[in-house]
């Protein structure tokens, strides 16, 4: 180990991630640079990580994404970064680019698949203590984390039953006590493939904590590098406790990065 307490095959892993021409980190919010909270919209990155985030934005042919399965708007106001981050909400459904960002567009189908969802799943939200549905532009998520266990889980088998039984095709995506339905089948793999095209990156750099992010993992290729923070099964070749270990694996990449020749 070293002595920041990161093993030194992460370290060297970055030390060579930082040469490369043009680098896209991409960076999960909830859980990889914010702890989690109880309520979403109070969710802040811890100061380390912010500052690193920052750091990194300024560096040259270095582009930094926020890939969020929140809402574009929601995660706009609880990371408050310059213009110049890439944010992905919704998980690839919303993205804010260097110029106005996509808008979401559903069609009639998929406008009344919406409504449908809206009354079936605020029907399970209204039958359980501490359940609360989130609107998504393409959906909802069934949040139960201040449920008990027994209620969050009868929540989401009711949920999951009652949605897939109404509408055909319906994306559905497990996270940490919460169940998201959407009528778009983009996930944070898709997001991050399309934001190494349009940043022509050389290399990628993702961290993520959630069973979403996995998706994401799975888009990597041999010269990327992927972090879990905290537990559970994962596809990334690295991991870390938690925010404040992204936090100094951020710092320690934006520093090799500033010093280092990158590749012609």
């Amino acid at each position: 180990m070293t002595e920041i307490g990161l093993s030194r095959e992460l370290v060297g892993a970055l030390h060579e991630l930082a040469r490369v021409k043009r680098l896209l980190v991409a960076l999960d919010f909830d859980g990889t640079l914010a702890p989690e909270v109880d309520d979403p919209e109070l969710a802040r990155a811890i100061p380390e990580a912010r500052a690193a985030v920052l750091t990194l934005l300024d560096l040259p042919n270095t582009r930094v994404a926020l890939v969020s399965g929140r809402s574009l708007a929601s995660l706009e106001q609880v990371s408050n970064l310059p213009d110049n981050a890439l944010l992905v909400g919704s998980h690839g459904i919303e993205i804010r680019l260097d110029h106005a960002g996509d808008t979401v567009t559903l069609d009639t189908t998929e406008i009344h698949q919406v409504s449908v969802l809206n009354d079936v799943l605020g029907e399970v939200a209204d039958s359980f203590d501490q359940v609360w549905l989130e609107k998504k532009p393409a959906g909802f998520a069934l949040h139960t984390r201040l449920a008990t266990d027994h209620n969050s889980r009868v929540a989401h088998l009711v949920a999951l039953s009652e949605a897939t039984a109404e509408i055909e095709n319906l994306k559905v995506r497990r996270g940490k006590d919460v169940l998201e339905f959407s009528v778009r089948g983009e996930t944070k793999g898709d997001a991050l493939e399309y934001l190494r095209a349009y940043t022509s990156a050389s290399a990628v750099f993702y961290a993520g904590d959630d069973v979403t992010d996995e998706d994401a993992f799975s888009a990597l290729g041999s010269n990327d590098l992927g972090l879990k923070s905290g537990s559970g099964e994962t596809l990334a070749a690295h991991r870390v406790p938690g925010p404040h270990q992204v936090a100094q694996v951020l710092a320690l990449l934006a520093e090799f990065r500033d010093g280092t020749s990158h590749e012609q």
